[in-house]
C-alpha cells in the first residue's frame, strides 16, 4: 500500500476459515477466502475495506501456507523445476457495494538441489507463505522466469489494487489516503 501512497487507517486480520472445499479449485478458493474476509470485517458504513488472499496452485492442487517445515520442504520438491501459478484476489467493500479482482501469473522454478531446499527450509522466510515461498526474499534466487504481476505472486497486485480501490472512490493517483 505504501508504494501506492496509501497509509490505512486500521489495519484489522480477519478471522475465517480458511479450509479449502473439498474438489474446491484453486482461483474459486482464492475468491471466495477474499470475498469472506471482507465481509468478516467489522467497518463503518463509509470505511473502505481491503482484503487479499494469495496462493500457489500446482494443476488442480492449492498449497496454502505450510504448517511446518516438513510441509514447506515437500511444496518446494513438488514445485522444483515446475511451472505453477500464483492466484490472488482482492475484494474490496464500501457499503453495500463491493468490487472483486483476480489475478494469475505463472512462476517456473528451477530444479532444486537437496541443499538449497534445506537451506532455504533453515531460512524459516517459507513461514506464512503460500507455497512455501516468498518470491521477493531469499526464495527470489530460485525463480528464472515469471509470466505476470511480480506484485501479485508478492500478495498483493498493485495495478488492479489500485483500480479498485478508484472504483470505491479512493482516488489513488492523488495519494489521498
Amino acid at each position: 500500500m505504501a508504494q501506492l501512497g496509501i497509509i490505512p487507517d486500521d489495519v484489522r486480520p480477519p478471522d475465517i476459515d480458511e479450509t479449502p472445499l473439498p474438489r474446491e479449485i484453486p482461483r474459486t478458493y482464492c475468491e471466495r477466502i477474499a470475498a469472506g474476509k471482507a465481509a468478516a470485517v467489522t467497518a463503518e458504513a463509509d470505511d473502505i475495506v481491503l482484503c487479499a488472499d494469495t496462493t500457489v496452485a500446482l494443476g488442480r492442487r492449492i498449497l496454502g501456507k505450510p504448517e511446518d517445515a516438513a510441509e514447506a520442504e515437500q511444496f518446494l520438491r513438488l514445485l522444483s523445476g515446475r511451472r505453477h501459478r500464483v492466484i490472488t484476489a482482492l475484494a474490496v467493500r464500501r457499503s453495500a457495494q463491493s468490487w472483486q479482482r483476480t489475478v494469475e501469473s505463472a512462476v517456473r522454478m528451477k530444479v532444486l538441489s537437496d541443499a538449497e531446499i534445506a537451506w532455504y527450509i533453515a531460512s524459516d522466510d517459507w513461514r506464512g507463505k503460500a507455497g512455501g515461498y516468498a518470491i521477493q526474499g531469499p526464495a527470489s534466487a530460485f525463480i528464472p522466469w515469471i509470466s505476470g504481476s511480480f506484485t501479485g505472486i508478492v500478495g498483493l497486485p498493485l495495478a488492479e489494487t489500485a483500480g479498485v480501490l478508484n472504483a470505491a472512490g479512493l482516488p489513488v493517483w492523488k495519494g489521498t489516503a
